[in-house]
């Protein structure tokens, strides 16, 4: 029977989107793969496939084997030499919900219920008559798919994915990555052992990389995966062994002279054989178990030293894998729950100029909004004018936007395909948005400065941070306190807020203030004079010193007499304190309206010298690394950093074989399974406590 002319027109448009669709993805593939250029976020390029796939379900008479949704990658591309896989590299099917999740879990059960003969047909299965099914759950690393085949123990080949099929030959830039062993270490190797792994770009150092390509003019990389890409295809592998990637291996292809009956024992294997497999890779046992471990590290994706974008869960039995089996692209025994992204494409609607508390000009983005791993962004940070001019983005431009964990979102780069026809590169501008004073950049520097004191936008911002939890944490003086002080002309400079107990009648007068909220500033504004030196030293807005180096600073001068008449020199000789900081230190205090605003200070009682410990526990800990993690129960993390820092010990971020203890809350995250991988001690909160006060762990710890 002929179709109706609404049907014939319904698959008419069908066909025009599908090779619409077919036609952006077939590009999208051939730029990440082929390229490392990617002309869309991952989650738009999901958009598209699971439209594709939602077409052919309704119109099965458009699905091909030509079709993208039956393909893998991208064709090798012709400036390596080709590869063929002794195994296709297939991809992955993909969940983005719970339910997703849930229902592929259901389909391997009904299979295996149908395979173990509970039923004749899988539809008819009965779930409950499968037997037990375990999963491995491993972390989606955002890298490059690599192929590395080992021959009598031997590599043999390292080869990018490519089209599934046939992949690119890289065996000599893959050897110069120092986490591949060249030869596994195992007594008797197999005949064949085909192993695939991702390769990365660890965060710091893809970081660190940037920053000095930028320092040198050159372009920034878009991501740690582009960057691992380019790295990983250049053609001279001394390039390559320049760049500090490294791989973590996930699964096995061929093999010939070895056999596992489940995944959770080959990726041991591997791991004992000298290659590299990630601590986080977890065997678990129901579907709920592997939802909470989703939901963990969806929380927790940044604890780890390199980029994650979703979780992989796999059955772990390699029978069950068997009868199960695969689809045109994709394995049925595996599933990647995509996280949500950390980068959105928007456009750049315009350049402003921010001066901080310092007088440090800041260009940032302003954005058409986005939604950005759940928040949506309308500001994003652009650093200094020599990264702007690196990344080369412009008012009017289609630009990517990442928020990775809880830094400042920033602007990654310009998406330059669709860069609209007229765009400027843009500059600093001369003078300050502010207070119009000159804008200047000091030798040696990145950032420009404003050098009026008095700079109206450097007052709101100084007077913010002054009441700040980190500085004074004077409570009722929050922006639109001060906002409000500074339009009624109460405070004209930093001195001036210790003197608003002279103008209590006219807070009182303020619209809306009574005497109790005049009476708890007031209050507050006393107990902020009390603050400890080095918090008043934060305080004064000084470029460069942090409370980590106040701290260090008041230590050796402990008071502010010492400070103000030392030398640079003199600054700089302190352990800790460097020729910038000392530099900065020395020019803030002998700037004549920092002078007079310290005599000002001092007449109104602010702290002038430090507390000396008594007893020993200024230096108790002296010498201690510590890392906190997770929730303690009676100390904040700032009030835990203080106690151990008083004490001497240096805190830190992250855990090393340099760590000397690692103090857990509830809820740690992989920091704890870090200590334990590099044998580092982990005490509980009652532990800390007797570290606190005898400089020695307790005994058992």
């Amino acid at each position: 029977m002929a179709d109706t002319p609404d049907v014939a027109a319904d698959l008419a448009a069908a066909r025009q989107r599908h090779d619409e669709l077919a036609r952006q993805v077939r590009d999208a593939r051939y730029r990440y793969y082929v390229l490392s250029d990617p002309p869309m976020p991952d989650a738009a390029f999901d958009a598209l496939l699971r439209e594709l796939e939602a077409i052919e379900a309704t119109h099965p008479s458009l699905a091909s084997t030509a079709s993208p949704t039956r393909q893998v990658g991208a064709p090798a591309d012709s400036a390596f030499p080709p590869v063929e896989h002794p195994q296709p590299m297939l991809s992955l099917d993909n969940a983005f919900s719970y339910e997703e999740l849930a229902a592929w879990a259901d389909r391997v059960r009904r299979a295996m219920a149908a395979a173990t003969g509970a039923a004749a047909d899988e539809e008819e299965a009965d779930p409950d008559d499968a037997p037990r099914i375990g999963f491995v759950c491993e972390l989606k690393i955002d890298g490059v798919g690599v192929d590395l085949v080992y021959r009598d123990g031997v590599l043999a080949t390292g080869a990018t994915r490519g089209d599934g099929t046939v992949g690119e030959d890289v065996t000599a830039q893959i050897l110069t990555v120092e986490d591949v062993p060249y030869r596994l270490d195992v007594d008797d190797p197999p005949a064949l052992l085909e192993v695939r792994g991702e390769v990365y770009y660890p965060l710091d150092a893809f970081e660190r990389m940037n920053r000095e390509r930028i320092e040198h003019g050159e372009p920034a990389f878009m991501n740690p995966r582009n960057a691992a890409s380019g790295a990983l295809r250049q053609k001279d592998p001394e390039i390559t062994r320049t760049r500090p990637l490294a791989v973590w291996c996930h699964g096995l292809g061929a093999l010939d002279g070895i056999s596992f009956e489940r995944h959770s024992q080959a990726l041991q294997w591997l791991a004992d054989a000298g290659l590299p497999v990630p601590d986080e890779t977890t065997v678990l046992d129901s579907l709920d178990d592997v939802w909470d471990h989703i939901q963990r590290w969806t929380s927790a994706r940044h604890d780890v030293a390199y980029e994650i974008d979703g979780v992989v869960t796999k059955v772990d039995d390699l029978q069950m894998r068997e009868q199960l089996g695969f689809t045109a692209r994709a394995p049925r025994w595996a599933i990647a729950y995509k996280m949500p992204p950390i980068e959105q494409e928007t456009t750049l609607e315009r350049i402003e100029v921010n001066v901080g508390r310092t007088g440090k000009a800041t260009p940032y983005a302003v954005l058409e909004p986005v939604l950005v791993a759940g928040t949506t962004i309308t500001y994003a940070t652009l650093h200094n004018e020599i990264q702007v001019q690196a990344k080369d983005v412009r008012p009017g431009d289609r630009v990517m936007v990442r928020r990775a964990g809880d830094v400042i979102p920033e602007v990654v780069g310009p998406v330059l395909s669709e860069r609209p026809d007229g765009t400027e590169p843009w500059s600093m501008p001369q003078h300050c948005p502010f207070c119009g004073e000159p804008l200047v950049r000091p030798e040696g520097e990145a950032h420009h400065v404003c050098e009026n004191v008095d700079c109206p936008n450097r007052l709101f911002e100084s007077l913010t941070h002054l009441a700040s939890r980190g500085a004074l944490d004077i409570e009722g003086l929050g922006e639109q306190t001060v906002e409000l002080l500074l339009e009624q002309g109460l405070v004209r400079d930093v001195a001036d807020v210790f003197r608003l107990h002279e103008r209590r009648d006219d807070l009182l007068a303020l619209e809306g203030w009574g005497e109790k909220r005049v009476d708890n500033l007031l209050a507050g504004i006393d107990a902020g004079r009390q603050r400890p030196l080095e918090r008043i030293l934060v305080a004064l807005n000084i470029r460069h010193l942090g409370p980590t180096y106040a701290k260090i600073l008041v230590r050796a001068l402990p008071s502010l007499q010492a400070i103000r008449a030392a030398t640079p020199e003199e600054l700089e000789a302190i352990d800790g304190i460097g020729p910038t900081i000392a530099a900065a230190v020395h020019s803030w205090f002998a700037t004549p309206r920092n002078a007079e605003l310290i005599d000002d200070l001092i007449s109104l009682g602010i702290t002038t010298h430090a507390e000396v410990p008594t007893g020993t526990d200024g230096a108790l800990l002296d010498g201690w690394t510590v890392v906190v993690t997770g929730t303690l129960e009676r100390f904040t993390r700032e009030e835990a950093t203080e106690a151990l820092e008083s004490r001497g010990a240096k805190v830190t971020g992250s855990v090393s074989g340099r760590t000397s203890v690692v103090v857990a809350g509830a809820d740690p995250g992989s920091k704890v399974d870090k200590a334990a991988a590099v044998d580092v001690p982990v005490i509980d909160e009652e532990a800390f406590e007797h570290l606190l006060g005898h400089g020695e762990l307790p005994s058992g710890s």
